[in-house]
């Protein structure tokens, strides 16, 4: 039994006559964040590489918040998950978020101790 495919983007705020139309649209979404992640990638604004934010640079940051939106738009227009129950929404939306802020977390903290160790220069083991 098949059922319609909700031919809106956004929430409904873009509506689509095809699915066609659609695709072009989530295209267009997609493109428009890779874009913005390419600019900032070449230019590498001052104001962005010089600020630090949880020990890492807001450049950084920007690229991962970017990076998870496009993921989360994907599954969530590609895979179909607003079609979904909550539940199972939630399941395989929030998973893999956790899953790379526990990620990012344990970086940030070996980073910081592999930069201490470089930093403030090593002891010799003497066995």
């Amino acid at each position: 039994m098949a059922h319609e495919h909700k031919l809106e983007i956004f929430r409904g705020l873009w509506k689509f006559k095809s699915n066609t139309q659609k695709i072009w649209g989530v295209l267009a979404f997609l493109t428009l964040v890779t874009a913005v992640e390419v600019v900032l990638g070449i230019y590498k604004p001052t104001v962005l590489t010089d600020t630090y934010v949880l020990g890492m640079k807001l450049l950084n940051w920007i690229f991962i918040i970017l990076t998870l939106v496009k993921a989360y738009y994907i599954s969530w227009d590609f895979m179909h998950l607003r079609d979904e129950k909550s539940a199972l929404r939630r399941a395989i939306v929030w998973t893999p978020i956790f899953l790379v802020l526990y990620l990012v977390f344990i970086l940030l903290v070996e980073a910081n101790y592999i930069f201490e160790i470089y930093k403030d220069g090593f002891v010799k083991w003497n066995f």
